[in-house]
């Protein structure tokens, strides 16, 4: 017998309670709860705790005083009490319908010396409704060892949590709860974990138990182990300088430090280790030792700090004489920290350190981050990262667009994500470190794009103008204006409405309209259009439905042409057969398929056709049109004009030189005319000569494009005309030419001076009547290889040639070129450079021998090409005017003999070349006169060559009169310029 139990309604702020409902004869009562799959069934245990058990379940349940205990189960819930065996205990079968329970399993992991990681995991069940209620976490912490009751260290809604300022080798418990719609549910099982250990506590600073003048008794407490035994301690010291040293190592918990100074203070620190590790040092402490304070330096002071350098100084005593010598000890602690300290010396003592000097240097500017890179480029964003550690750096980042550098990012990371950028938009970056000695330069610029979006949704295409029978032009809008609106393509597609037809792309292009074509009369089409850029395709706009419109007459027959000249031709055509639904017909005339253009439209049935050329091909069709369109074109008609007389000749004129010449006759711009046209339309027959017109001669040429004519008079007028077998083309503008005089005469060349290295050579013409102000002149000279080179091209009637060889044979040819051409050359002239003189000698030197003789010596000259040279020596002595000759021969010295005392005497020499070819004795120029005086005397005196000039009273010395040589020979040079430059003026 089955039985339905009405339910109380919920409590408040409770989940729903089940009350008593059975009350049996048996003192106790028994009942199962079915829990079905996916739900969950919780009851609240004698603890006041909520269990959970998860479906499919039946859970046993037993009251001692027959009745049932209350059962907490969410909303929505159905009871029923089913008699099954028809007597004995009842069963109670309860049907929950929950929306969502939480099910809970705890974890510890990552546990440290003073930290773990607990997290959790949760399963929801959804019930009838289908909603999952907002939930939030408790966690619960228990230390064993304290008063073991559990606080709640976290409340939230994350799965996780870390768990800080935990004690090392601490045994902790902790559990989690939930909390659904402000009602805490039950907590999971407890998980128990233990910290590891730990180095120990720092401990506390050592105490002094007793000191004297040389030694410090310390002791101190151990500090917690933190679960190690404490197996060591370590004891350091600073006797100066802040520079700490072990003192003791042991596991005593006290020390004597020995050997120390009187009334000087020591510092000290202690650290505890552990099997872990090592403790932090304690506090610093300073302990003294007994006796009389000596004297103290004062400390160092900063004067000047670099980034590398520190400049110190001090004061010397006052208790110092000046007469005492003071040495001072500078000690440095660290490089790190610069601590500094003084010791002063004098005679036997020596000061306590001073007091320490803690100075740094100054930070230098860092320099510019390396390797900066971009990726993760989007059309909105970029990252950019960069390779310096910046452990004590600030890295500045600017970004630069549209010529203006913002500071984008600043701060020690590596790197940096740039978000909310313009797409397709190129951005530069530099990057600098930044730390408190200032910013380093900028990183090289690096340029990077952003992408371009794809663009979005096109409006649907619209048709342009009447839609045709077979085809019709669409136009659609592209997507909102922007960056991404940029080299953008469009892309239409086109389906049937015909059932299995498949849709086909019919553009792709830039445009935003297109004409579709080869489409069927009266057929309705869909079409939709989409964009595409460099980032991909947007979606398709909405499809449209558009017919095309009904069809247009039919082909019509090939029109007739019926020729009327080699330039006029008249066609004529058919009425077409559909009668009245012809509108009007259109005739397209044309040189090739590819240049028909319409010539005609209307109702005529015939149209003449004008200004033809001569033999050519045209060809023509005709098409009707009614309401509907045009109709296709008929076959192509084809046709030539005949043949015509040649054109008028174009591009008659005269030219310099000839085309085609010949070395037969020869071609004079005085009496003969090059002469060139163009080649005139033949009109469809060959041409076969052309007719050059000359007042009443005429010349006829083959079929070429350029002739000459000869023997021509001055100031003609020519005029020309081609010809076929059709007859004669029309005459070509009149030409006039006119002849050129005739080129120059070469001039006749002379040789106006001669040297052993130069030629001077002049020309010119016996009449004056063929000189003008433009005639130049090309002198020419053979070289060794017989080919006559240019050696000068001027106006001027003379030239010099320098660096010849002496006594050599030179071959020359003139020719004179002036408006008219250039005149031909001149017969082959030779002439001869002559022999070089020898040498002027230095002065002679001069010897004083035993008695009245001297020996004069002076220097040699090596033979010149091939021929000898001999020397010829001079004196002038006494009262003579004239030098006398008194040596010649192939010597370079000679004794002269009964020389008077006292007397002045100067000797002079010259050289001769002796020439073998020509017998010929070529002498060269006086040296320098030497002069010596005869001396009695017993030793043997040399008397060098006075060179300077000696005054002799009216008579002209050699220096003297060979300057006047000079003189008279560069006078007339002059006069025979100026004589030149007054013939060529004439």
């Amino acid at each position: 017998m089955d039985q339905m139990l009405d339910l109380p309604p919920p409590l408040s702020n409770e989940v729903p309670m089940m009350h008593h409902m059975i009350n049996g004869d048996a003192p106790q009562q028994v009942i199962l709860v079915q829990v079905n799959p996916g739900e969950t069934f919780t009851i609240r245990t004698e603890d006041g705790a909520l269990q959970c058990i998860q479906g499919p379940a039946e859970v046993p349940m037993m009251s001692p005083n027959g009745s049932i205990p209350p059962i907490h189960v969410p909303p929505g819930y159905v009871s029923q009490v089913t008699d099954r065996n028809g007597s004995g205990p009842c069963q109670l079968y309860c049907e929950t319908k929950c929306e969502s329970v939480v099910i809970l399993t705890l974890q510890v992991s990552n546990v440290q010396s003073r930290s773990a990681l607990v997290s959790w995991t949760s399963v929801s069940v959804s019930g009838s409704s289908g909603r999952v209620p907002s939930c939030s976490y408790e966690l619960q912490l228990k230390d064993k060892g304290r008063d073991g009751k559990y606080k709640v260290v976290y409340s939230g809604e994350e799965l996780q949590y870390t768990l800080t300022d935990l004690r090392p080798a601490t045994d902790y418990h902790v559990r989690v709860s939930t909390v659904c719609n402000s009602m805490k549910g039950p907590s999971s099982d407890a998980r128990a974990f233990t910290t590891h250990s730990a180095p120990p506590d720092t401990p506390l600073p050592p105490r002094l138990s007793h000191r004297t003048k040389s030694s410090l008794t310390l002791q101190w407490k151990p500090p917690v182990d933190n679960g190690s035994k404490i197996t060591n301690y370590v004891l350091e010291w600073d006797e100066k300088n802040s520079i700490f040293r072990e003192y003791y190592v042991g596991h005593q918990r006290h020390c004597k430090v020995m050997g120390l100074c009187p009334a000087v203070g020591y510092t000290f620190r202690v650290a505890a280790l552990n099997d872990i590790g090592t403790s932090g040092f304690s506090t610093e402490v300073v302990f003294n030792t007994t006796g009389s304070l000596p004297q103290t330096s004062l400390p160092p002071r900063l004067a000047q700090a670099g980034p590398s350098w520190v400049t110190l100084e001090w004061t010397r005593p006052n208790s110092c004489s000046n007469e005492e010598v003071v040495t001072y000890t500078l000690e440095m602690q660290d490089e790190t920290k610069v601590l500094n300290s003084l010791i002063t010396c004098s005679g036997e003592w020596r000061s306590a350190p001073s007091s320490l000097l803690v100075c740094k240097t100054t930070p230098d500017r860092p320099g510019p981050p390396v390797n900066p890179a971009v990726n993760a480029v989007t059309y909105h964003s970029f990252c950019v990262t960069w390779g310096r550690k910046v452990n004590r750096y600030l890295i500045h980042l600017c970004l630069c667009s549209e010529s203006q550098w913002v500071t984008l990012y600043r701060g020690p990371e590596r790197k940096h994500l740039c978000e909310d950028l313009k797409p397709a938009t190129s951005y530069s970056l530099r990057l600098s470190c930044v730390n408190v000695g200032g910013q380093s330069l900028c990183s090289d610029d690096l340029t990077v794009r952003t992408h371009i979006p794809p663009p979005g949704r096109c409006q649907p295409p619209s048709t342009v103008g009447n839609v045709k029978h077979k085809e019709m032009t669409l136009q659609w809008d592209g997507p909102l204006c922007g960056e991404e609106s940029e080299n953008v393509e469009f892309s239409l597609e086109m389906c049937a409405m015909e059932e299995g037809s498949e849709p086909t792309e019919v553009y792709c292009g830039s445009k935003t309209e297109c004409t579709v074509g080869n489409l069927l009369p009266g057929t309705t089409y869909r079409f939709q259009v989409r964009a595409a850029n460099s980032a991909g395709y947007g979606p398709y706009s909405e499809s449209v439905e558009i017919s095309t419109a009904a069809g247009p007459p039919g082909q019509c027959s090939p029109p007739a042409i019926n020729v009327r000249s080699h330039t006029c031709a008249d066609v004529t055509w058919e009425v077409s057969h559909s009668g009245i639904d012809i509108s009007e017909y259109r005739l397209d005339w044309g040189r090739d398929l590819d240049s028909l253009e319409l010539v005609y439209s209307g109702m005529e049935t015939c149209f003449q056709i004008s200004n033809l050329e001569a033999s050519a091909d045209y060809c023509c069709r005709l098409q009707a049109v009614n309401q509907a369109g045009a109709g296709p074109y008929s076959d192509l008609v084809m046709y030539r004009t005949p043949a015509a007389a040649p054109d008028v000749v174009s591009g008659f004129c005269c030219v310099d030189h000839p085309l085609n010449p010949t070395d037969n006759e020869p071609f004079s711009h005085s009496t003969c005319l090059a002469l060139t046209w163009d080649e005139p339309h033949c009109n469809g027959a060959e041409i076969t000569s052309y007719c050059i017109s000359i007042g009443d001669r005429i010349f006829t040429t083959r079929n070429e494009t350029c002739h000459i004519i000869r023997d021509l008079l001055p100031d003609s007028d020519l005029q020309i005309r081609a010809e076929n077998e059709m007859g004669p083309g029309p005459f070509s503008q009149i030409l006039t030419v006119r002849t050129r005089p005739l080129p120059p005469s070469p001039p006749r060349l002379e040789c106006a001076a001669v040297g052993p290295q130069s030629l001077k050579l002049r020309w010119g013409f016996s009449s004056r009547s063929q000189l003008t102000d433009d005639t130049t002149y090309t002198l020419q000279m053979e070289n060794r290889n017989q080919r006559f080179v240019v050696v000068y091209r001027g106006s001027s009637h003379t030239f010099k040639l320098q660096r010849l060889s002496e006594s050599s044979q030179y071959r020359f040819r003139i020719q004179a070129v002036s408006e008219a051409g250039e005149g031909p050359f001149s017969e082959t002239y030779t002439f001869s450079t002559t022999k070089s003189l020898p040498q002027t000698l230095k002065a002679p030197r001069v010897v004083q021998l035993e008695g009245n003789a001297c020996e004069v010596t002076w220097e040699s000259i090596p033979p010149m090409r091939g021929d000898r040279i001999s020397y010829v020596l001079q004196v002038l002595g006494g009262r003579d005017s004239d030098y006398k000759q008194v040596y010649k021969g192939d010597e370079t010295s000679f004794q002269l003999s009964g020389l008077q005392w006292n007397t002045d005497y100067r000797v002079r020499v010259f050289a001769c070349r002796r020439c073998v070819d020509t017998l010929q004795e070529l002498c060269g120029s006086f040296s320098p006169s030497a002069h010596f005086n005869l001396r009695r005397s017993d030793a043997t005196l040399a008397v060098e060559a006075d060179i300077t000039r000696v005054p002799m009273g009216k008579t002209l010395t050699d220096e003297q009169f060979a300057g006047l040589i000079v003189f008279g020979v560069a006078s007339l040079s002059v006069l025979m310029a100026f004589l030149n430059v007054c013939i060529k003026a004439f």
